[in-house]
């Protein structure tokens, strides 16, 4: 059973340009991280990100959550996870400080992050396979589907799963996992730079790639979309990333001067909480597509965003949501509406380089891309591993996510 739990405030400043982007143009990547420890001696770790500042306000919020786990034993918290989650996200009093979003939120998720490291070690396998190998039955009785019943059952998501599982998928766990370089156009970095970084993720194997926009002088993002187009040719994806900066009318008209360059998506391009501006804008710019989720907090949200018909890609995060629970209905209300899930990586692909696995095995989601951030991989007692563009399929037990940093309780 669980006998202790501890959470830590880990930051980590990266400077030279390194993480910036519109809005966020100085950040220090940090975790909230929560520390279950059972009897067998196994350790959970679970992250929730966060870019510094309040990062300790968020694991004192995990600290609430992981207190109310001790004495249970993890495989009896994972057989019935969906209600201990739906309970922890509705406790009477913190639910006023969210509800599902917000500290409080991220707190839970560093908690069900843990859970799911925990259960995946106690078991002795990587999480990935924990995942595929359990029954429908078993994974939805981890989910927490309230506030989607007009959308999706318990029944319809047993349905689902199965109407998708194909364990024949699984090969891909041999190939590697695709992934794409998102830290080759950083907003900070100068146009040589982001030219030159292009080139060696060119070289590095990589065939998709990401600049980040959003300039006060949108003739600089055209500029630089062009660039590295130029350098690319015509058959690698290019995707841009406004990290919210636009309004919509704004939105509209750089939008429609960027789309000559034919990106891939445009991401995040106005508020993540306008899901009609955002309708708005994926029918004036069609066939160009949207991409968000990285500021999206919860199931709910999502549900809405697909029932706009604007998202063309869903970037949902699991150290961003409550977790993996919430990361998996997402991908399951994903699946349903026929959208690909491109996880946000605040793990820096740590914890969704099994999770992308689970979604393509376990729920049919195409193998598209992970995302694929470098600056944080000397932290990581097991580092994603990346070879000619692909990630390789982690083999130890657990989630992937415990930091040299923290060696013990």
């Amino acid at each position: 059973m669980i006998q202790q739990t501890l959470t830590k405030d880990i930051r980590y400043p990266l400077g030279h340009g390194a993480g910036s982007d519109a809005i966020h143009r100085d950040p220090v990547y940090s975790y909230a991280v929560t520390l279950l420890k059972d009897d067998s001696g196994h350790t959970g770790t679970g992250l929730a990100f966060t870019l510094g500042e309040g990062n300790d306000l968020v694991c004192k919020a995990a600290d609430f959550y992981a207190s109310q786990l001790k004495g249970r034993d993890i495989e009896d918290v994972m057989a019935n996870f969906g209600e201990i989650f739906r309970q922890l996200s509705n406790e009477q009093q913190f639910r006023w400080l969210g509800p599902h979003k917000g500290v409080v939120h991220l707190g839970l998720a560093s908690v069900t992050n843990a859970c799911y490291d925990l259960w995946a070690k106690k078991r002795g396998v990587p999480l990935w396979k924990l995942l595929i190998d359990l029954s429908p039955e078993e994974i939805v009785n981890t989910l927490d589907l309230s506030y989607l019943e007009d959308e999706l059952t318990s029944k319809q998501a047993i349905a689902l799963i199965t109407a998708n599982r194909d364990l024949t998928r699984e090969k891909i766990t041999v190939t590697g996992y695709p992934g794409y370089d998102t830290s080759i156009g950083w907003f900070n970095y100068p146009d040589a730079q982001i030219k030159e970084n292009a080139k060696k993720a060119l070289a590095e194997g990589f065939s998709a790639m990401k600049l980040k926009v959003g300039s006060a002088d949108a003739e600089r993002d055209i500029r630089r979309a062009n660039l590295i187009r130029e350098v690319t040719g015509d058959d690698v994806k290019i995707m841009l990333d406004a990290n919210q900066q636009w309004t919509l009318p704004q939105a509209l008209d750089i939008c429609g001067r960027l789309q000559q360059m034919c990106p891939y998506w445009i991401e995040e391009p106005t508020h993540p909480d306008d899901v009609i501006a955002h309708q708005q804008l994926a029918k004036a710019i069609a066939p160009t597509k949207l991409a968000g989720g990285e500021h999206v907090p919860n199931r709910v949200i999502f549900k809405n965003y697909l029932q706009a018909k604007c998202i063309g890609f869903l970037q949902v995060d699991a150290v961003r949501v409550g977790g993996v629970s919430e990361f998996i209905t997402v991908s399951l209300l994903s699946r349903k509406y026929g959208i690909p899930v491109v996880p946000h990586v605040g793990d820096m692909g740590q914890l969704h380089q099994h999770l992308v696995l689970f979604n393509h095995i376990s729920l049919g989601h195409e193998a598209l891309f992970l995302e694929h951030i470098p600056h944080l991989q000397e932290h990581f007692t097991h580092p994603v591993r990346i070879r000619e563009g692909y990630y390789l399929t982690p083999q130890e037990p657990g989630s992937s996510c415990d930091l040299k940093q923290i060696s013990s309780f």
